[in-house]
């Protein structure tokens, strides 16, 4: 999913991949009325056409995604191209990013209209430069038929993977290289404490966790409950995962630990220096709407930020949104995040 490359130059040599959402060949350029709004974001953004088609039918407005890799890349790119921006809204930049892009004044202050209805419970300032759009919590997600196989009771805590029973059973993402990992990590971090951490991690390397570089290869390889049926049955994931995993009875397959989540909130913010900001601002609202926002779960599997939203019916049972998760401050991952990542490694890797 989300993942995170820090070297200056892999970010130089992402190339921009454009794709314009509405209309056909004919309005790549421009809208009806010559207006188009250049959205980049990361290479996870989906929305249905037939919303993003009505949007340009009611308001002229081209949407253009440009898509730069993953949230890491997306916030690079962003401060990399400051003075001349590359689009004229982001979206996708989340808090384990979002004071570097505040700090470096990336992002032009707006308040949408629809921000009162939801996004404000996850503002980050006052100035309204960045507005909530979706939150994917990043728990820890096991396959319940494997314990049951193995005659082991199903873990319900961190605490718990440390034990000889669940031995040999964890993969989790490098957060080096990996946004569900990293999410995981600070998850450890704000539960545990700055002393706690680091001795947890030293137990699961000792209890046999297994490390990889990213979401993909952990969820659909080493991980028994999904597709790779592989020999893992703990894997660190999304609490929106098992709505992706449901039997031939409509019931989920695999289970998030609700009390293992590290809550992630991706935002949208109109770019300074855009060519169009007003119409990047009725983008914006748009993303916001009662009807892009129901389309996200099934489209992006991640949940809304606006309040009142119904969430699919599968997702009802296989992945209630969790009541509370561990957060940190985004400052305080700014301004800590390469010391703990640097840590970690040291503490897992070497």
């Amino acid at each position: 999913m989300r993942k995170i490359p820090f070297a200056l130059a892999a970010v130089l040599s992402v190339s921009l991949t454009a794709c314009t959402l509405t209309g056909d060949d004919s309005d790549a350029e421009s809208g009806s009325d010559g207006k188009k709004v250049v959205l980049v974001t990361h290479d996870s953004f989906a929305a249905p056409k037939e919303l993003l088609d009505e949007f340009k039918r009611d308001t002229g407005i081209t949407i253009d995604v440009r898509k730069v890799g993953d949230a890491g890349a997306l916030t690079n790119q962003l401060v990399l191209t400051k003075d001349k921006p590359i689009g004229d809204l982001a979206y996708g930049v989340d808090n384990t990013f979002a004071s570097r892009a505040l700090d470096e004044k990336v992002f032009a202050g707006y308040q949408s209209p629809e921000a009162g209805k939801g996004p404000q419970r996850y503002q980050l300032d006052d100035t309204g430069r960045l507005t909530a759009v979706d939150v994917g919590d990043v728990c820890l997600n096991i396959d319940p038929a494997a314990f049951e196989a193995k005659n082991v009771p199903e873990p319900k805590s961190y605490a718990e993977l440390t034990g000889p029973d669940y031995r040999d059973m964890l993969v989790v993402e490098d957060p080096a290289t990996s946004s569900p990992g990293l999410a995981f990590l600070l998850g450890t971090i704000a539960t545990l404490g700055e002393d706690g951490w680091r001795e947890y991690w030293v137990a699961l390397k000792g209890a046999g966790m297994k490390v990889v570089s990213g979401w993909e290869e952990a969820y659909t390889q080493d991980f028994s409950g999904s597709s790779g049926q592989g020999d893992r049955p703990i894997v660190v994931s999304y609490a929106s995962s098992p709505a992706a995993e449901v039997g031939d009875d409509g019931k989920p397959t695999t289970k998030a630990l609700l009390d293992t989540c590290f809550r992630q909130v991706e935002y949208a913010g109109v770019l300074n220096g855009a060519k169009d900001a007003d119409s990047a601002k009725k983008v914006l609202d748009f993303m916001l709407s009662e009807k892009f926002q129901a389309a996200m779960p099934e489209q992006m599997y991640v949940y809304p930020a606006r309040e009142g939203v119904a969430l699919p019916e599968a997702w009802e049972q296989a992945a209630p949104q969790p009541k509370s998760a561990a957060t940190l401050p985004p400052a305080d991952i700014q301004q800590n995040r390469e010391r703990w990542i640097d840590e970690w490694r040291g503490l897992v890797q070497g």
